[in-house]
């Protein structure tokens, strides 16, 4: 057993553990469902409406139950076994995109109905999100936590490349429908895989508080603790200016790169290809030092990024901007992610999961809402541009606070609580 694990490259440590591979592989193909979806959802929509506003209405639908539904299900990460409420989430959005293929087949799908099951898929990802991220703390060492992360986040992130790959020819010869179809499949072989993680995890209730006391609880940690405070808020910032790009794509795909569907499909992979390669990278940081430095200079990069997008002449110069986008941008997050573990106690893992996803989501929901209304009228290159411009202002901005100084400086404390 020894001799297998050390044969394992250091930034693949974490798959030596059986359930954490599992849930890995669960991820992977839920991510590659969910980017799939995305990119087919949205392109079917511009097609439908040729309206960015309605790209907008719809990635907001799916993004605002990060907000509404999440602090109820953080709720139920911490009351109930999170491999339950993993698997019953991964079967509603099976189903989800079974109906959404069969509505496309028989003609009868409209504008409003895709708004509907737009809401349906992010609340039950909204669900999944809080309950597989407090999961992990649980299937690995703490030394190896940074590495379970990243290597989840490459699951996520990386899903982008294989997600767009795998309906590309679908969407330009075949269909939206076929698309669809293709991430039910994604979705069940995760709902097959969790129910095999043999890991218990749960948080814990007070139960000499109410269920509003327990409820809040995740928000009352997380505003009581300066760090996580300062994380959770500049990850907020990050997520509005930089990451909120869904549903400019579309535009920018057809009106400045003169591509259609297929364009769309490879911006998407590109992001998914550089986010891929940016967190197996990091899988392999173990010193605090180091990912504080880390935090600073790719919050920085991920600035920078849209700027450079925004300004590709050609298809070839997008995707090689979409690539540093989706390396610097997933990079960030990671380190967020792996922060905010370190410091979250187990027993409200849930709840502090659902107050960050509160925030990230209501932001990205907000922010592609608004980039959709302003893309019909303004150009997109500009708006991926000052969102850019605006974040790195946020970093410089950031230094000049002690907490995250600190950070950058000098990682989490390690008497930090896992």
């Amino acid at each position: 057993m020894k001799r297998a694990r050390s044969r394992l490259p250091r930034y693949l440590e974490a798959l030596y553990h059986r359930d954490f591979r599992t849930l890995w592989i669960a991820s992977f193909s839920a991510g590659a469902a969910a980017w799939a979806l995305i990119v087919a959802r949205g392109w079917l929509i511009y097609a439908v409406t040729d309206s960015s506003l309605w790209v907008g209405v719809v990635t907001f639908a799916a993004m605002i139950p990060r907000v509404l539904v999440t602090p109820f299900t953080g709720y139920l990460s911490d009351r109930f076994d999170r491999r339950a409420v993993v698997a019953a989430m991964f079967a509603v959005n099976t189903t989800h995109n079974l109906v959404l293929g069969v509505l496309v087949v028989t003609d009868s799908i409209e504008v409003w109905t895709l708004v509907a099951l737009a809401f349906v898929n992010g609340s039950a990802r909204a669900a999944m999100m809080p309950a597989s991220q407090a999961l992990i703390p649980n299937l690995v060492p703490r030394r190896l936590l940074l590495n379970a992360i990243a290597l989840n986040q490459a699951a996520g992130h990386g899903s982008r490349l294989l997600g767009p790959a795998a309906i590309a020819p679908l969407l330009q010869f075949v269909g939206a429908e076929a698309a669809f179809f293709l991430c039910s499949g994604f979705y069940l072989v995760g709902l097959a895989l969790t129910l095999r993680i043999r890991t218990p995890s749960t948080g814990k209730m007070d139960p000499a508080k109410s269920f509003a006391a327990n409820f809040t609880a995740g928000l009352t940690y997380v505003y009581r603790t300066p760090a996580l405070l300062a994380i959770v808020l500049l990850a907020l910032f990050h997520c509005g200016l930089t990451m909120s790009f869904e549903s400019l794509l579309p535009v920018l795909s057809r009106q400045q790169l003169d591509a259609e569907g297929g364009g769309f499909s490879l911006l998407m992979m590109a992001v998914g290809a550089g986010a891929l390669t940016s967190v197996i990278a990091l899988a392999g940081v173990r010193s605090e030092s180091s990912k504080g430095r880390l935090l600073l200079n790719l919050g920085a990069l991920s600035g920078l990024s849209p700027i450079l997008l925004a300004a590709a002449p050609n298809m070839y110069m997008a995707l090689a901007g979409a690539a540093v986008m989706g390396a610097t941008q997933a990079g960030f997050m990671t380190l967020t992610h792996t922060m905010i573990q370190s410091i979250v106690p187990d027993a409200v893992r849930g709840r502090v999961g659902s107050v960050y996803s509160i925030h990230v989501g209501g932001m990205m929901a907000a922010a592609n809402l608004f980039n959709g209304v302003l893309a019909d009228r303004l150009n997109a290159p500009i708006l991926l541009g000052v969102g850019g411009a605006a974040f790195i202002l946020t970093m410089f901005v950031s230094w000049n606070l002690p907490t995250l100084r600190r950070i950058y400086s000098h990682g989490l404390p390690a008497s930090t609580p896992a």
